[in-house]
């Protein structure tokens, strides 16, 4: 027999389920329970499913693919079925505008529509493929952008799709750049197209001296054949060169249309530029884009700051002496690459900077000589001059001038005249040969004029 404090509990319980209040919220919590319960287990399962099933790939902003998918997901899809017509229509887009501004011209704008932020079905092939453009609550430190996510997800079946995706968006992506060199400047601490790609530049419209043009690039392509000889015997896979020179020979556009020529991009670093340090310079080397050469302009600047690293670490506003040798071919130097420096200035650079290894090649680029100003006067009014009788008389006019002597009748430095002077003189005459021959003696530099 059970106790008697045994028996009175069992009769309250019993009393108390009788009770039908108690009983119906006793029935509904137990029913709530089950509800969440139930409910969970369908989101694990749901879950679970979803990671069998389905098989998904993220791509940042930082990534270089991120605008070759934004640009293939631009692209027109016609679809076949009325399901796909539904499925696949993007009703939110977002605009990317560039502009051109032309010299005492009008502004033109480019616009490009793409997916906007949120989630969008596609079809490819045979796959659907949902896409969610995402802006995250995160932002960079430096410049105070939002990160940026673009998500795609298909059947794990159609898992192979990815990769056509990339193929194809790449592909585009070189399309839209084909017969363009990419520029990239700096922005705090990052690699940052400079504007739009520029229409590659002609190897034959840079008219250096006789012989200075084809020894450089013949060397770069050497180089790039010797990848093998150089690891065999240990030396790093890189190559320096140094144009000097007065401003307006023709430094940048040479490397411009080299980078052209080898289907490369070009990265370029002012060092004069305040902001640009030791530490951002190294930082950035590492990050140097694939097939780029490597363009340190105004390396001069590195020598005004030559100050070593003071007690609390400031090492000045610019790069300093040591800091552009360390990028030069210390760690953060990296390999495969091919770096140019130019100086106006050479007179104030080190011998340590230029030694071999990191300045393999020093070339001078100067003034413009009798046979540059041939070389121009052909490429502009070749077609009317068919005798070559007008190049004559100009380049007989400019030695007249004095302005291809390497030295005054008196000892003194001549008047010496820049291609950027004479293009600039052929510019203002372009259907007018007789003009530039006329406005020749416009190309004496106005100091010189000023000491006469």
């Amino acid at each position: 027999m059970p106790e008697p404090a045994t028996a009175q509990s069992l009769i309250d319980l019993n009393a108390l389920l009788d009770n039908p209040v108690f009983a119906g919220g006793f029935g509904l919590a137990s029913l709530g329970a089950a509800v969440a319960f139930g409910r969970k287990g369908v989101l694990i399962a749901a879950g679970m499913i979803r990671r069998r099933m389905l098989v998904g790939v993220e791509i940042s902003r930082e990534d270089p693919a991120y605008p070759w998918i934004l640009a293939w997901l631009s692209q027109p899809r016609p679809q076949e079925t009325f399901l796909a017509k539904r499925l696949t229509r993007i009703n939110k887009l977002s605009v990317s505008t560039s502009t051109i501004t032309t010299p005492n011209g009008p502004t033109r704008a480019d616009f490009l529509l793409q997916p906007g932020y949120g989630s969008h079905i596609i079809k490819h092939k045979n796959a659907y493929i949902s896409v969610s453009r995402q802006k995250q609550t995160t932002a960079k430190m430096a410049t105070g952008e939002p990160h940026e996510t673009i998500e795609l997800t298909t059947l794990y079946a159609h898992r192979h799709i990815f990769e056509d995706v990339f193929t194809e968006a790449r592909a585009i992506a070189m399309q839209a750049n084909q017969g363009k060199t990419a520029v990239y400047s700096v922005r705090s601490f990052e690699w940052v197209p400079l504007g739009e790609p520029k229409r590659k530049r002609p190897l034959g419209s840079v008219v250096l001296d006789e012989g200075v043009k084809e020894g450089i690039v013949a060397d770069v392509r050497d180089f790039l054949t010797r990848q093998n000889w150089y690891d065999e015997r240990g030396i790093p896979y890189r190559r320096g060169y140094l144009l000097y020179g007065p401003p307006g020979s023709g430094k940048s556009s040479f490397i411009q249309a080299l980078a052209g020529e080898l289907d490369y991009s070009v990265s370029m670093v002012n060092l004069s530029e305040m902001g640009v340090t030791d530490d951002k310079l190294a930082f950035l080397l590492t990050k140097l884009p694939k097939r780029t050469i490597l363009l340190l302009e105004d390396v001069d600047a590195a020598f005004v700051n030559r100050r070593a690293r003071s007690a609390d670490g400031y090492n000045g506003a610019t790069v300093t002496f040591s800091g552009l040798l360390n990028a030069l071919d210390g760690l953060s130097a990296g390999e495969e690459r091919i770096a140019f420096l130019t100086t106006n200035h050479i007179e104030l650079l080190d011998p340590a900077l230029i030694r071999p290894g990191r300045v393999d090649m020093m070339v001078r680029v100067g003034e413009a000589t009798r046979y540059q100003a041939a070389q121009m006067w052909d490429r502009f009014y070749g077609d009317v001059d068919q005798d070559s009788s007008g190049r004559e008389r100009f380049l007989a006019r400019l030695q007249q001038l004095g302005l291809f002597d390497e030295e005054a009748k008196d000892g003194s430095a001549p008047p010496r005249t820049s291609t950027a002077a004479i293009q600039g003189l052929f510019l203002f005459n372009k259907n007018d040969m007789e003009g530039a021959i006329n406005m020749a003696e416009g190309l004496i530099p106005p100091k010189v004029e000023q000491d006469q």
